[in-house]
């Protein structure tokens, strides 16, 4: 049941749909706490506002054309983060002031702003018009924790990553190797060094960050991130748990995928899906295809239109190929993935690991074949198949016989059974923390109490 007005609260997403989706997830959840919710947004992947009729939605010009591509070149998101962060602060400016002076019209008082972590030009913005700023950090608690402390591992020879050390552990992080700690090749070290810093130091100067982790998950590093971060921390997810699937999603999702599985026996499908931003090469598009051909199982297959740089969509699958799989297989362009992940046939998610995908498999009790390829999708790999070993972790070349022995020995194999009772037993610990007397149901009382008193 909604509660009664408690003002306002304004929030800002980065335009990447693995950061809408949270957010607009969390715009729900403070709705629901009884806060009106005002989305201000670039033009450039706006959400819909016709799927959140509640919610007022304000786009601000950012400078991009109508038909920009992301890329999928860590450092070139890096290069586009910045380029958003200086294109948008005046817009922003213009548009927190008029919500401000409209607010004291209505008398619905701004409680605060709430941005992405990545947003770091909005502080400034926040500062002049004294409204106070929450971090949305739409990652875990472990990889902001790596991200933050860049410089330092830099300052030690950690990084850049040497071959040589690239499997020992990292003696400040146990947890991790130093392969799994170095997020991405800066082309630029310096400007990369200098844009976390920022990032870090504008954190640091907000009035709280949000996480979508829950404790029981990532207890051994609250700790940690307290001596970095000493502002208010709250860990209230998964957020996407609080309601029913939502249609943040900015590509049409394709729903034959759940009437393909209605007819697959329980646990028998792998489902693979590498994300909204990540591309492949042809040549490791077709080991994929083989892998999961090869391996004998039906899979659920989201090949999205640019997936394959130069690509429609499957011209570049061998000839015959969908004869040959046949009803074994279903390939679409985007599934409504929480959907997918919570259907008794799905039995493995073939994933990048970026945290949304890889919390929604944790929720639903679904076992992991791992394929990072940059930023926090590598610590939340190692976490998937060493630290809580619900999945394996496909490190190396793509290569169709190593594809084929993962999905065998996570669908197939005893191992893969082993995994499925230990996912089980996470799945049960993040609902609990989600009932009453549960860890991320007493951090968000304490957010919205928090928010009521600034």
């Amino acid at each position: 049941m909604k509660l009664k007005g408690r003002g306002s609260v304004i929030l800002f997403p980065l335009p990447f749909q693995g950061h809408i989706n949270p957010m607009l997830q969390l715009a729900n959840i403070l709705h629901e706490r009884g806060f009106s919710i005002s989305i201000i947004h670039t033009r450039f992947n706006s959400p819909n506002p016709l799927n959140y009729p509640l919610f007022r939605f304000y786009p601000i010009p950012d400078g991009l054309s109508e038909n920009h591509v992301i890329s999928s070149d860590p450092n070139r998101i890096v290069a586009f983060v910045k380029f958003l962060n200086s294109n948008c602060q005046t817009p922003l400016r213009d548009c927190l002031a008029k919500l401000i002076s409209t607010s004291l019209e209505d008398e619905d008082p701004i409680a605060c702003l709430v941005t992405d972590a990545l947003w770091y030009s909005t502080q400034a913005v926040a500062d002049d018009l004294k409204l106070p700023r929450i971090v949305l950090r739409t990652s875990n608690v472990s990889s902001f924790i790596v991200l933050s402390s860049m410089s330092l591992l830099f300052e030690k020879g950690y990084l850049p990553l040497q071959d040589s050390v690239a499997e020992m552990e990292v003696p400040e992080l146990p947890q991790f190797r130093f392969k799994d700690i170095a997020m991405l090749e800066a082309s630029d070290r310096e400007s990369f060094l200098q844009f976390i810093e920022i990032l870090v130091q504008e954190t640091k100067a907000s009035s709280g960050i949000i996480l979508n982790s829950c404790e029981d998950l990532e207890q051994e590093f609250l700790s940690k991130l307290s001596l970095l971060f000493p502002i208010p921390v709250f860990l209230i997810g998964p957020f996407h748990k609080y309601f029913p699937a939502s249609s943040s999603s900015l590509l049409p999702q394709d729903r034959t995928c759940i009437s393909w599985l209605d007819k697959q026996q329980p646990n028998s499908v792998i489902y693979v899906s590498f994300g909204s931003v990540a591309a492949i090469e042809e040549a490791d598009f077709l080991e994929v295809a083989w892998g999961l051909a090869n391996s004998m199982q039906a899979f659920l297959w989201v090949v999205r239109p640019g997936l394959v740089q130069g690509s429609e969509w499957l011209e570049l699958l061998p000839n015959g190929f969908l004869e040959m799989v046949g009803e074994r297989a279903h390939i679409v362009k985007w599934a409504p993935q929480q959907e997918v992940l919570a259907h008794p046939s799905t039995g493995a998610f073939w994933t990048h690991c970026g945290w949304n995908s890889t919390l929604e498999s944790l929720c639903e009790g679904v076992p992991m074949i791992c394929q990072p390829s940059f930023g926090d999708q590598k610590i939340d790999s190692r976490f998937v198949s060493h630290v809580w070993r619900v999945g394996v972790h496909l490190e190396f070349k793509i290569e169709r016989g190593e594809i084929e022995r993962a999905i065998r020995r996570l669908m197939v194999e005893p191992e893969g059974q082993e995994m499925r009772e230990r996912i089980k037993l996470i799945k049960d610990k993040i609902n609990l923390c989600l009932k009453l007397g549960g860890s991320s149901y007493k951090s968000l009382d304490n957010l919205v109490s928090y928010i009521l008193s600034m």
